[in-house]
């Protein structure tokens, strides 16, 4: 999964950087609400961390022109206001959760992780495909009740791909989904890496769909 950070403080900027990594994100950063806005104009990315208080474009400026350009993507917003009409503006806008500072740091991934779920139509932490069971929370994966070893690439490639069961994914937006804006889009590393998933988890679950890409199946529907 690929997050946009929006946020002018560079020690909080870092901390969420940090965060992301550790919990298995792939993220592009900016420092102020213009880089923001045309990161998440130009770029797919599955949910956005975004401050208000940015310098040049602020965030709700921002977040107003991307719901007004038809981009749907999940926002959270940062803020260091915690006043109810700020939440209430923040809302309007089109924020689709929000968070005032400080925080903890598993709050903001927890929230992170329900608006991805929420905006793929998953309900539950627990993504399951078959016999696959994909814990988002804990970052584990089980096939047949016994844990499955990924390397980080191949478990974003695979989340990815649980949360859009039964949609056909062009290895183009899995490479976006998984790397950040400079990794280079021509590499053939997706095909390795499903590849290597279709190995270990043993189940005709991952369908090349020729010349689109791969679709995950759910065998019991």
């Amino acid at each position: 999964m690929r997050i946009l950070i929006v946020e002018d403080d560079e020690d909080l900027a870092r901390q969420l950087q940090g965060a992301l990594d550790d919990a298995g994100y792939t993220y592009d950063y900016a420092a102020d609400g213009e880089e923001g806005h045309f990161l998440g104009d130009t770029e797919p990315y599955d949910a956005i961390i975004l401050d208000i208080g940015l310098p040049i474009m602020d965030g709700l400026s921002v977040l107003e022109k991307w719901r007004q350009d038809g981009h749907k993507t999940p926002v959270l917003l940062l803020t260091a206001r915690d006043s109810w009409t700020d939440k209430v503006a923040g809302l309007d806008a089109g924020a689709d959760d929000y968070l005032a500072k400080p925080f903890k740091m598993e709050e903001l991934l927890a929230r992170l992780r329900a608006l991805i779920r929420r905006s793929s139509g998953n309900a539950s932490s627990e993504l399951t495909c078959g016999n696959v069971r994909l814990d988002t929370r804990n970052a584990k994966v089980t096939f047949d009740g016994q844990a499955v070893k990924l390397t980080a690439q191949e478990f974003k490639l695979l989340a990815y791909m649980m949360h859009h069961k039964g949609q056909v994914i062009s290895r183009t937006e899995l490479t976006e989904h998984i790397y950040d804006q400079d990794f280079d889009r021509d590499s053939n590393t997706i095909e390795v890496f499903v590849n290597r998933i279709r190995k270990k988890i043993d189940a005709p679950l991952i369908q090349t769909v020729r010349g689109l890409g791969y679709r995950l199946d759910d065998p019991e529907e």
